[in-house]
């Protein structure tokens, strides 16, 4: 992400859970991205531990589910299903991805680039509540909105 092209400055803070420790000079936070690898359990465990710390008004478009070893099914220990019900039930984006092809980790970086440029209000006309809505696919609507 930090190879990208971006007109403003930008930071990434990797944790390996939350809550983070309290630091009083911690950046302002415009979004989290809760890195799910599908091919570990503990992984699931610790997002969902997680998410229990995350403040509710980050839920409205400032948090975003990314899900690892999508490529390798096979391998899979967590269902991509899980992990999609848990995106859901926080109404917020998943994207999936395999990190490991150098070409798909730099689309991804790009796509997370343009979510924090959103989530941080530098997009003129698009807010984070507008995130879920912009990339939802039509096929797949919330089972709440049916």
């Amino acid at each position: 992400m930090l190879k990208e092209d971006c007109a403003s400055m930008l930071k990434v803070h990797l944790a390996q859970s939350l809550p983070l420790p309290s630091n009083v000079n911690r950046p302002r936070i415009d979004l989290i991205v809760f890195v799910v690898n599908l091919h570990s359990k503990y992984s699931l465990r610790n997002v969902e531990e997680s998410l229990r710390h995350v403040d509710a008004t980050f839920f409205l478009g400032k948090v975003g589910f990314l899900a690892t070893g999508a490529g390798r099914d096979s391998h899979c220990s967590v269902h991509r299903n899980t992990v999609l019900k848990l995106a859901q039930t926080y109404r917020s984006p998943l994207l999936f991805c395999d990190l490991e092809v150098e070409g798909l980790r730099a689309t991804m970086a790009q796509r997370l680039v343009r979510m924090l440029q959103i989530c941080a209000g530098h997009v003129p006309g698009v807010s984070a509540l507008n995130l879920l809505s912009l990339m939802r696919c039509p096929e797949n609507p919330f089972q709440e909105d049916l």
